[in-house]
């Protein structure tokens, strides 16, 4: 997929990730990482396993507090509001968690129904015709009676995505919306993303390291390493794969093998 780098450089930063530092307890994840994303893109962070991919995201949705920076969404700082505030800016957007974290003694129907039981002040009725039509924006109009337990694990990332969509936000964080799933499914998944951020413009920040959907489907990324804690990747990963010179992000592109002893802290792509 491509966009005109001239109108991708001036499009509003939506979110702006300033300075940010993450531990897990007393262990270090994330040291001092800044950076952007635009309106309308698909924006991807990657890496291997253990470099904090999940943890990064975690804090941009307000799960955990950083050790230090910003977080601002909308140019509201999200690690500072409180009460009605951090509430308005939940609403701009929706997570898919890895894992779908659907309700199992719920139906597709009542899942979806619940960030609108939560936010919205709407008759019975209205939730239930609002989560039919996220159902079938994700391809699921015939399965909203059934329960996750009867569904494929395609099928339940789908109804996660909906879930969502369910307040109309403008960001969509997805965590590893392909683990799990066979290359055929996961691909069927990147279209859906695809059709989703060109129907409804909205902005995607999804963490993962699947390199097929990655090269399908990412305007841009950031590559954090575990080595240094820092990104040491941003831009399109076309051109990462093709004219990198740093071997972190060479082995991550070429999948070749790791040697600890070659890891250094240079940034590619900025």
């Amino acid at each position: 997929m491509e966009k005109n780098e001239q109108s991708a450089a001036q499009a509003e930063t939506v979110i702006r990730v300033e300075n940010l530092t993450c531990t897990y307890g007393q262990d270090l994840i994330i040291d001092d990482i800044s950076f952007e994303v635009k309106r309308g893109e698909i924006f991807i962070i990657l890496g291997g396993s253990g470099c904090g991919k999940t943890t990064l995201l975690k804090h941009m949705i307000g799960l955990y507090p950083p050790k230090a920076g910003r977080v601002l969404i909308g140019g509201r700082d999200f690690v500072s509001a409180q009460g009605r505030e951090r509430q308005d800016i939940l609403r701009h957007f929706g997570v898919m968690y890895q894992s779908g974290a659907l309700f199992g003694s719920m139906n597709l129907l009542e899942n979806v129904r619940l960030p609108l039981e939560e936010f919205t002040s709407l008759p019975g009725e209205a939730m239930d015709l609002v989560a039919r039509m996220k159902l079938s924006l994700v391809g699921l109009a015939d399965y909203s009676g059934h329960m996750p337990s009867e569904i494929s694990g395609g099928m339940r990332k789908r109804a996660a995505i909906a879930r969502a969509l369910a307040l109309d936000p403008e960001i969509l964080f997805l965590d590893e919306p392909s683990a799990g799933l066979d290359p055929v499914t996961s691909a069927g998944l990147d279209d859906l993303i695809k059709e989703l951020n060109a129907s409804l413009k909205m902005t995607f920040v999804i963490v993962t390291h699947e390199l097929p959907s990655i090269f399908a489907i990412a305007d841009r990324v950031i590559m954090l390493d575990k080595g240094v804690k820092k990104i040491v990747a941003q831009g399109d990963p076309r051109e990462l794969r093709e004219k990198s010179e740093n071997p972190l992000v060479r082995r991550f592109f070429l999948r070749e093998p790791d040697h600890p002893a070659q890891k250094g802290p240079r940034q590619e792509g900025q």
